[in-house]
């Protein structure tokens, strides 16, 4: 019997496909790691004991002095390490699990985290509705106080594109459980459609940390990409747990990084408005920090101010990548659909700023 070369080739290449799917997993999880061993037994756990067990765990360690890699592979034997030489942030770490990860969904989870047994099949089930949802944020409680939220819904803005997470420092009575469509998840912890991340790229590595998820979230959306939220799906930080709540560094790398993004990412009409913004976010900071509210309590004032100046000095210094960067961003999307989507999900300067 004479078989068409054509109809042969489409079989093996049928069979191929099947075959292949059978050992890559649906999702492959990411965990960037710095220094951070002590952390490894509740993150690495909790992954252990999950209701969905269809996932990869790509381990990035990012040249770490202690012995966190030997903790990984002893807790979790099966679990692809990625040893890099220094530290190239949270999203050089996270660049390259991408590039050794093979799922069709990426899951990205902080070290400093712990999951509970059905996060990852809740955060799969919300993906699968739908082939545009391109990012799905779980619900994210304070790890010492479980009825406190850190993040339900993902982020909200600031006017001046600083984002925090949705409700965060409220007790958790299911207030923000209805929401279906929101602007962008955390980083700390959300869930990427592999075709969304080839289609506007993953992050961008001069951010090295903080506000690269807005960064890459609001990319996705300007793209025509979904984000929904999943408040079954829970995981519970210990916030700042790697770098601490207000290091100066953090306080540098988020000055820097969120006038970056504004740059790339927010329609024309929030960036003209953006140096009234900042000057009431600066008067609203020193208010804090002569009160002794909200977030001014915080750490030493000088080596903060310092920080502050640093990381504007270094902003100014990445206007021009940033405005290349804001051409070549994919746009399905209006300016007039984007600034809409941003003020619902927008969040009060003076909130963000006088709460701690």
């Amino acid at each position: 019997m004479r078989v068409d070369n054509g109809v042969a080739n489409d079989a093996c290449n049928t069979i191929l496909r099947t075959s292949l799917s059978l050992f890559m997993p649906t999702v492959s999880v990411i965990i960037v790691n710095y220094n951070g061993e002590e952390l490894l037994d509740d993150c690495l756990g909790s992954l252990g004991r999950q209701t969905y067990q269809d996932f990869e765990i790509v381990f990035v360690d990012n040249g770490s002095h202690d012995n966190s890699l030997a903790r990984a592979k002893d807790l979790c034997p099966s679990i692809r390490c990625v040893k890099l030489q220094h530290n190239t942030g949270f999203t050089g770490g996270n660049n390259e699990g991408f590039r050794h990860s093979t799922g069709k969904y990426i899951v990205l989870l902080n070290n400093d985290t712990e999951a509970d047994p059905r996060f990852l099949e809740e955060l799969v089930q919300a993906a699968e509705r739908r082939p545009e949802i391109g990012m799905v944020a779980p619900k994210i409680l304070n790890f010492y106080d479980r009825e406190e939220i850190d993040s339900v819904g993902g982020l909200v803005l600031c006017p001046d594109g600083i984002g925090q997470g949705r409700g965060r420092t409220e007790k958790d009575q299911g207030q923000y459980d209805h929401l279906d469509e929101i602007l962008v998840p955390s980083g700390c912890a959300a869930l990427y459609r592999r075709s969304m991340l080839l289609d506007v790229g993953f992050f961008d590595e001069r951010f090295f940390a903080y506000c690269e998820d807005t960064d890459l979230g609001l990319r996705g959306r300007w793209a025509g990409w979904e984000a929904v939220s999943s408040p079954r799906a829970i995981v519970y930080h210990k916030y700042s747990g790697s770098s601490g709540a207000y290091s100066p560094t953090k306080m540098k790398l988020v000055e820097r990084n969120h006038y970056l993004c504004a740059l790339k990412t927010l329609p024309l009409r929030s960036l003209l408005c953006l140096p009234i913004y900042s000057c009431y976010r600066y008067l609203l900071m020193a208010y804090a920090v002569v009160s002794g509210k909200g977030k001014g309590q915080a750490g030493s004032k000088g080596n903060l101010l310092w920080a502050l100046i640093v990381g504007q000095v270094q902003a100014c210094l990445g206007t021009p990548g940033s405005l290349l960067r804001r051409c070549q961003t994919k746009k399905n999307k209006s300016s007039r659909q984007m600034y809409a989507l941003l003020k619902a999900h927008s969040l009060d300067l003076k909130r963000m700023i006088l709460t701690r």
